[in-house]
């Protein structure tokens, strides 16, 4: 393992408990679906978080999500490719910049997995998220044996 992926595995936040009756991730052949995740603080971005703060709750989200592909596979060396990544922001109806937040996800997958980070993306703008969150991400995964 390389000590970048060392380092990042032993800093990893903790799995948290799913909030209902689902998983938190499903394989099927060698795909990896992550359930929609998130940092536990409530607000909008454009009201009460800055484009910037939203920035660093999806790189929190992305931390998370690596964690469950750790739990799952044992190891983030286990995976070949991250191939989408679905981001969803909770933002006031003025609020644009969507890909920019987005990029603390796809940012943080790209500096972990190098190109293999690299994925098809969408950015989306959201009323509202589950218990107000202001960032849910959910991503798939190309894994090897």
């Amino acid at each position: 393992m390389t000590d970048k992926l060392a380092e990042i595995e032993a800093s990893l936040p903790p799995v948290p408990e799913a909030a209902g009756n689902y998983v938190h991730a499903v394989r099927t052949g060698n795909h990896l679906y992550l359930a929609g995740k998130g940092v536990l603080v409530s607000g909008k971005v454009g009201q009460e978080f800055s484009k910037d703060q939203a920035y660093e709750f999806a790189r929190e989200t992305g931390l998370i999500l690596l964690a469950v592909i750790k739990q799952e596979l044992g190891t983030l060396q286990r995976v070949s490719r991250v191939v989408k990544v679905l981001g969803m922001v909770n933002a006031t109806p003025d609020f644009h910049d969507h890909p920019f937040v987005i990029n603390g996800c796809s940012d943080l997958f790209v500096e972990v997995f190098g190109d293999k980070g690299r994925h098809a993306r969408s950015a989306v703008g959201m009323g509202s998220l589950p218990m107000g969150i202001p960032v849910e991400i959910e991503a798939i995964i190309e894994v090897t044996d």
